[in-house]
């Protein structure tokens, strides 16, 4: 999905200490709402990054939305658009998401199913939600490149997890390893993505590595997670040191969330509209290639054309032109 802000902040994104709560490690994390383009266009509620925290492992971005009425909302209508140095992960609740990228993939994105787009060098593609969707409902989620990966070649990967069944859970594993359950598509750092469903009133236990920071995004229900109660909306998180969780639905409702996690990832990334770079000057660049290729800029002073992003396959909406970048370089958020 596209960052449709438009003034999208610059952010230096650095490893950061936790908040030591006096009663419980974990830190919980607020949404925010962000409307993706006009006035009827679709609000998501984005959990990361913001001022306490940037990164939980190299999980950079994260847009939760829905469960909205398309004939209300529009629906997803993000037209061909870039990435740099990072994966976009698409996972779904409820609907169904058209995607098309420049390395020639098209494909569904459907509940209970990962499609793992790794834009690397650069990619561009397109999502829009299809006319049988009624209701859409799901997450956003990039993951940040480290830096022996960032410039690899762009991909597309899909992979639909068996649900690990308990008494009173239901696990999907997308990415990494949990609860027995592994899934096979290519990571470049340390990670762990799942979907768990949980009836209300019950516990469940999973062992975890300790070299992990761990968050939980609560979709419906309460849950209390390693002790701190999060409800739906917000993100709890988890530093490294912890060898299990534990996730405990409040009575009433069944719960359903998204558990991430991921070793820290060491590296201080910038991150503007849709690209994830190491510095300012990085960011212009991939800006100005992205403008000329799609013909909304010259390139100044006749320097060489690129082909960085390449073209959407069979595609037939109009390119979206990048933001325009503040007057300031890229300055550490403190």
């Amino acid at each position: 999905m596209s960052n449709l802000e438009r003034d999208p902040q610059e952010l230096l994104c650095r490893e950061q200490g936790s908040v030591q709560l006096a009663a419980s490690p974990v830190e919980l994390l607020e949404p925010r709402d962000v409307p993706l383009g006009g006035p009827r266009a679709m609000n998501v509620r984005r959990t990361l990054p913001q001022r306490s925290r940037s990164l939980i492992g190299a999980w950079c971005f994260l847009d939760h939305y829905g469960p909205d009425r398309v004939s209300e909302t529009g629906g997803m209508h993000v037209p061909p658009h870039p990435h740099t140095g990072l994966q976009t992960v698409s996972w779904l609740f409820t609907g169904e998401i058209e995607h098309r990228d420049s390395a020639g993939y098209h494909a569904l994105v459907r509940p209970g199913e990962l499609n793992l787009m790794t834009a690397g060098s650069g990619i561009c593609h397109s999502e829009i939600s299809t006319p049988e969707t009624q209701i859409l409902h799901g997450a956003q989620l990039w993951t940040a490149l480290p830096e022996h990966a960032r410039f690899t070649e762009p991909r597309f990967d899909h992979y639909a997890p068996e649900p690990v069944i308990g008494g009173n859970f239901e696990l999907r594993v997308f990415m990494g390893s949990l609860g027995g359950s592994t899934s096979p598509v290519p990571l470049h750092s340390p990670l762990l993505g799942a979907e768990l469903l949980l009836d209300a009133g019950t516990s469940v236990e999973f062992d975890a590595d300790p070299s992990f920071e761990h968050g939980v995004l609560v979709d419906s229900g309460s849950v209390r997670f390693n002790g701190t109660l999060t409800t739906a909306d917000q993100l709890a998180y988890l530093p490294p040191g912890h060898g299990t969780l534990e996730l405990s639905a409040e009575p009433g409702e069944p719960v359903r969330l998204l558990l991430l996690g991921g070793e820290p990832l060491g590296e201080s990334i910038v991150m503007w509209w849709n690209f994830v770079g190491r510095d300012h000057d990085e960011i212009v660049e991939y800006r100005k290639n992205w403008q000329a290729e799609i013909g909304a800029e010259p390139r100044p002073g006749g320097s060489p054309e690129t082909n960085q992003f390449g073209k959407v396959v069979d595609n037939t909406l109009d390119y979206l032109p990048a933001p325009t970048l503040p007057n300031a370089r890229i300055r550490p958020r403190r």
